[in-house]
């Protein structure tokens, strides 16, 4: 062997007998140790978020005001800082939920938002109060969205009371399990397609041409379409289109200056589920994930904010932005 192979050879041994000590280091201090698993639901927030939801299910479309437990929507401890001064936003799902929360942050951050929804008349009146506490215009528009007529409709109805229009939110869905594909039916399959698909192509297109340079549409996509959902094969498709849909729009109306992006939040606290789940399972929903808990809207709706502010997301398009718990 000569000097440099014996050299080779002496260096492997020292490293092999320093992985072996820290080894022995790690084995020490772990022999004996229980082993600890978190037991309490991870809370990060300004105020503490429920662990335990009431057992409860709801009749579609789910009324919040039906919920046993209100969602948190208000965020009080977000103060806003003229983000969005003077734009004007048109919220799909806005009566309840994520579009709730997102247009109360919306109207605090200085824009008017226009709620297009399907028939939950009182939970949108609820979500004009909050706005128009705020300080703001909210205008209502029942609808479905789903219809290509009523989506030009809904955005001539904003543009006419505004005066422009500067953010689409894409928050519509329909939602509903299913743990066997025989058993999804082509109309529970078509209805799913159409509002969360056909839905959010048609907004878009209507949208497309009042948007000006420094506009933007945000899209919500789901965890379901990064991970996939046995239970919900359909909603999970449509999830996985919207992500897609979000990145070639984006590249589309990047010419425009018009940038689009999404949000995809995990498990959320609104009427949504309570109308999916049964009661039981209602209970624990959200524990699975690392958090050990359901977000509530309040909690979602500052990435819409984010995304949409051309003060923070000017260089961001195409982008797919999870909110989700943790992922391990």
């Amino acid at each position: 062997m000569n000097p440099h192979e014996k050299h080779s050879a002496d260096g492997a041994t020292e490293v092999a007998a320093e992985q072996l000590r820290i080894q022995a280091e790690v084995d020490a201090k772990e022999s004996g140790k229980p082993r600890s698993e978190n037991k309490q639901p991870m809370q990060a927030g300004q105020r503490d978020y429920p662990s335990k939801l009431p057992a409860q299910h709801l009749r579609k479309p789910g009324l919040e005001d039906d919920l046993a437990f209100a969602p948190m929507y208000d965020a009080p401890g977000y103060k806003g800082s003229d983000k969005l001064k003077d734009m004007a936003a048109l919220i799909t799902g806005g009566d309840s939920g994520i579009g709730r929360a997102v247009a109360v942050l919306y109207a605090r951050e200085g824009a008017d938002v226009a709620i297009v929804y399907l028939c939950e008349h009182e939970d949108a009146k609820v979500t004009q109060k909050a706005v128009e506490a705020e300080g703001r215009r909210c205008i209502l528009i029942p609808g479905d969205v789903s219809d290509p007529a009523f989506a030009r409709a809904a955005v001539e109805e904003t543009v006419n009371a505004f005066g422009k229009l500067d953010i689409l939110v894409n928050n519509a869905a329909f939602q509903e399990h299913t743990g066997d594909i025989l058993d999804l039916s082509d109309a529970h399959f078509d209805r799913t397609i159409k509002t969360n698909l056909y839905g959010y192509f048609y907004m878009a297109r209507a949208a497309v041409p009042h948007l000006k340079p420094r506009g933007s549409i945000i899209n919500t996509g789901s965890v379901t379409g990064i991970m996939g959902s046995k239970a919900l094969l359909d909603y999970s498709m449509t999830k996985g289109g919207i992500h897609a849909f979000t990145r070639a729009l984006a590249g589309q109306l990047m010419p425009r200056g018009i940038r689009v992006n999404a949000v995809a939040p995990g498990p959320v606290w609104t009427p949504l589920n309570p109308a999916d789940r049964s009661a039981d399972e209602v209970q624990s929903f959200g524990s699975d994930v690392p958090m050990q808990r359901a977000a509530q809207p309040e909690e979602i709706a500052p990435a819409y904010v984010f995304l949409a502010a051309p003060s923070c997301a000017s260089y961001i398009t195409g982008e797919i932005l999870p909110v989700i718990g943790g992922y391990e």
